[in-house]
C-alpha cells in the first residue's frame, strides 16, 4: 500500500531504498481516491527509527494510506529532534475532533512506573478514548497493549523477575482469525518487556479473546470480539538490530544484560542478529489494514464516529 509521506521524512530516503513504494504529498494530491486515515501515536523514545520499522510494514498495497504521526504534549522528547517532532509531528488537541479508519499505538519504556505515574497518562487516556468512539480499528503494542487493557477492562500488569527479550515462538489460537491468513502454523516475534498480562486476567472478559500465546514469553495478541482493538505485547515492526541496540544499551550502563534468546546465532552477541519474523510481521500488518480496516470502515469518515455510538 503506497504511504503518503512528506518527501523530507526520514524514513522516506530509508524506505525508498528497499524499494518501498511512497508516495509524497504532490504526487498523492493527484489522486481520485479515498485514502485510509492511519495516525501512529508514537510514544517510544526512539522516534525516528520506530516510524521507519511502522512505515515499511504499512506499504505496498494497491490503496493509498495517508499517515498522521501523533505525539503526546505532556512529554518532552530527549532523544528525537524539537526540529523534527515540530516538523512532522501533530499533538491531539490538533487532531480530537476528526476521525482515522485505523491507529496503532506504540510501547514506551515506561514499565516501571504505574500507569498513573506516567507523565503523560491522562492524555494518553484522552487519546484512548477517543479512539474507542473515532478510530474504527485501533492496534496497541507492548506497554501500550497492557496500558489499554488496564483502561478498559481493569486488566492488571505485573512485574517479571527479569526481562523478557529475545525472538520467540507462538500458538496461533484462533486460526481462524482474519488476522492470520497466510500464516504458518506457528510464528516468531521479537519481545522486549519486564512485564506482562496474564492469559488468566484476559480470560474472565467476555469482550476479549486471546489469539496467540508464546510457551515462553506468555500473551502474545489479543483483540475485541468486534476488531475495534487489538492488543500485541511483542514486536513485530522490530529490525534485525533493534534487540541488538537494546542489548549493547543496557549493557554500557552497566545492567548486565543476558543476550536475547534465540536471537544471536550460537548466542554469540558478536555474530549477526537472525531475523525469522519479517514475513509474517509484514503478512500481519497487511492482513490488519485490509480485513480490520479497509473492508470494514465506512468510506465516509464522519460515519465512523455515528457507527461507533451505534454499537
Amino acid at each position: 500500500m503506497p504511504i503518503k509521506i512528506p518527501a523530507d521524512l526520514p524514513a522516506c530516503a530509508a524506505l525508498e531504498s528497499e524499494n518501498i513504494f511512497v508516495m509524497t504529498e504532490d504526487r498523492a494530491v493527484q489522486q481520485d481516491i479515498r485514502p485510509l486515515e492511519i495516525a501512529i501515536v508514537n510514544l517510544m523514545p526512539t522516534k525516528i527509527a520506530t516510524e521507519t520499522q511502522l512505515l515499511r510494514l504499512l506499504s505496498n498495497s494497491p490503496l493509498q494510506v495517508n499517515i498522521t504521526l501523533l505525539r503526546t504534549e505532556a512529554h518532552e522528547s530527549k532523544n528525537t529532534p524539537a526540529q523534527h517532532l515540530e516538523r512532522f509531528y501533530k499533538t491531539f488537541s490538533e487532531i480530537r475532533h476528526g476521525s482515522f479508519d485505523g491507529m496503532i499505538v506504540t510501547g514506551a519504556p515506561v514499565e516501571h512506573l504505574p500507569f498513573e505515574d506516567v507523565d503523560y497518562w491522562h492524555e494518553l487516556l484522552d487519546i484512548m478514548t477517543f479512539a474507542q468512539s473515532r478510530v474504527y480499528s485501533t492496534l496497541y503494542i507492548c506497554w501500550a497493549a497492557q496500558a489499554a487493557l488496564y483502561h478498559f477492562y481493569g486488566i492488571p500488569k505485573y512485574a517479571l523477575p527479569a526481562k523478557v527479550s529475545g525472538v520467540f515462538q507462538h500458538d496461533i489460537l484462533q486460526p481462524g482469525c482474519r488476522l492470520f491468513s497466510g500464516f504458518d502454523d506457528t510464528f516468531a516475534a521479537p519481545h522486549s518487556r519486564h512485564t506482562e498480562v496474564r492469559a488468566e486476567d484476559v480470560s474472565k472478559q467476555s469482550e476479549l479473546r486471546i489469539l496467540a500465546e508464546s510457551p515462553e514469553a506468555g500473551l502474545a495478541l489479543v483483540e475485541s470480539r468486534d476488531h475495534s482493538q487489538v492488543f500485541m505485547t511483542g514486536h513485530l515492526e522490530y529490525d534485525r538490530g533493534t534487540l541488538d541496540a537494546e542489548f549493547r544499551r543496557d549493557h554500557e550502563r552497566g545492567m548486565n544484560p543476558i543476550p536475547p534468546s534465540n536471537y544471536y546465532p550460537g548466542n554469540d552477541p558478536s555474530r549477526l542478529p537472525n531475523m525469522n519474523w519479517r514475513a509474517h510481521a509484514h503478512l500481519f500488518y497487511c492482513n490488519w489494514l485490509n480485513y480490520y480496516v479497509y473492508q470494514e470502515t465506512p468510506f465516509s469518515l464522519t460515519a465512523i464516529a455515528r457507527d461507533r455510538q451505534g454499537k
